[in-house]
């Protein structure tokens, strides 16, 4: 590395990691976008991506997931409405973003309404609004790295389809025996219910609403950065069934979350009154966080 990076924030904002995303996963039957069409780095080895990922992999450890489990899932945090999970969610606005001016109510707008005009199930839509709404962990105090990035399974084996699986060779779990096998602590085909995925936005917003959404809209929350099985079909061997029929969501859902940013704004205020009640027809008066 040829520059100083803050353990706790390498990137200059969360959306540098979706930029990467789109970087690795351009938009099928379209061109790959070069990288200056997102971003003018001084570095074209995209340093401070990877170092995120050195963070990740070495961090993302099973107990780790075990801690932030047992301390985030008590959900003792703060209570609020959605809505107003939304405004706090704003504060994360990076104004050194050379970019956009949107803001993240504004990103998921965008997704959910360009779910909304392909005339989806409103439930559906719904997940598009709700989907990046555990990124709160990072006002929270956690690291970039345990709130965004692509996620994986821990307590087994780490893939080769991960990006930088490099970066695994310092992670502890890579000599543990317990869980550096192919199965690790799980079974084959043991079903993803039973595996323990890195921690981070996905798996936080899912167990906050996991009761409220039917199944379909869950996967879609709980896997849409789970990019090694979605895209690259790595951990077939711990799914079931009933896994890959509800990874079907995850795809449909997929190109709505990747390519619906655009530059122009959606009219927050004309559209608070739909999504206040499309909210209200699924979640509860308030959230705990």
């Amino acid at each position: 590395m040829n520059q100083d990076f803050d353990n706790n924030a390498p990137l200059g904002s969360l959306d540098e990691w979706e930029d990467d995303v789109l970087l690795r996963y351009p938009e099928p039957h379209t061109p790959a976008k070069a990288k200056e069409e997102f971003r003018n780095y001084d570095d074209p080895k995209r340093d401070t991506v990877k170092e995120f990922y050195r963070l990740n992999h070495t961090h993302q450890t099973y107990d780790f997931v075990m801690q932030k489990e047992a301390n985030y899932l008590k959900f003792d945090k703060k209570e609020m409405p959605a809505w107003d999970a939304f405004n706090f969610l704003n504060t994360l606005v990076d104004d050194s973003d050379p970019d956009t001016d949107l803001d993240q109510l504004q990103h998921l707008l965008q997704t959910s309404e360009a779910i909304r005009a392909d005339g989806h199930p409103d439930w559906f839509v719904l997940t598009g609004l709700l989907h990046d709404m555990g990124k709160v962990l990072c006002l929270f105090g956690e690291p970039q790295w345990a709130v965004v990035g692509d996620t994986f399974p821990v307590g087994c084996k780490h893939s080769d389809k991960i990006v930088y699986p490099e970066f695994f060779e310092l992670n502890p779990d890579s000599q543990d025996e317990r869980y550096n096998t192919t199965y690790g602590v799980y079974e084959p085909n043991c079903g993803l219910r039973n595996v323990h995925m890195s921690w981070g936005h996905d798996e936080y917003l899912y167990q906050m609403v996991k009761d409220h959404l039917p199944d379909s809209a869950l996967y879609m929350i709980r896997y849409h950065s789970f990019y090694a099985q979605h895209r690259e079909h790595a951990y077939e061997h711990l799914m079931d069934d009933y896994d890959r029929e509800m990874f079907e969501y995850v795809k449909l859902f997929n190109p709505y979350d990747l390519y619906s940013k655009a530059p122009v704004p959606p009219n927050v205020k004309e559209l608070k009154p739909y999504y206040e009640d499309l909210i209200a027809k699924y979640l509860p008066a308030t959230l705990k966080f």
